[in-house]
């Protein structure tokens, strides 16, 4: 079974920075699919960044040019890295996982982490 765990959030002012965590347990990350999800007060849970087919990554464009994903796999260990945090960044950031087949990502995260609380405010 996959075990997805988060950490590194927490409080920050606007123009802040922060680095998530996720470690994974159970497999090597390779063998996945792996994504970040923000689930802002009220509203849904976006897919935020993601290491999609033949490990490209993509950004939702409201983090473009601040955000950044990124993985160690000698670590098992998914990263996103946020800077200029902004009000409008705070919620509940999940990381989540998908299999991979060869360079292919599966259609849906099967694995969900507890998720880690980030603040941006002043």
């Amino acid at each position: 079974q996959v075990q997805l765990v988060e950490s590194g959030g927490g409080s920050v002012h606007p123009g802040g920075s922060l680095r998530l965590s996720c470690a994974a347990s159970g497999t090597n990350l390779p063998s996945l699919c792996m994504g970040w999800f923000r689930e802002a007060p009220g509203k849904e849970r976006t897919e935020i960044a993601t290491i999609n087919d033949n490990f490209l990554s993509n950004l939702h464009d409201s983090v473009k040019g601040r955000f950044t994903i990124s993985q160690d796999n000698d670590q098992n260990t998914l990263y996103l890295q946020m800077n200029s945090l902004e009000p409008e960044d705070t919620g509940v950031y999940y990381c989540a996982a998908r299999w991979r087949f060869g360079s292919t990502c599966a259609t849906s995260y099967k694995f969900w982490g507890q998720g880690t609380q980030v603040t941006v405010s002043s």
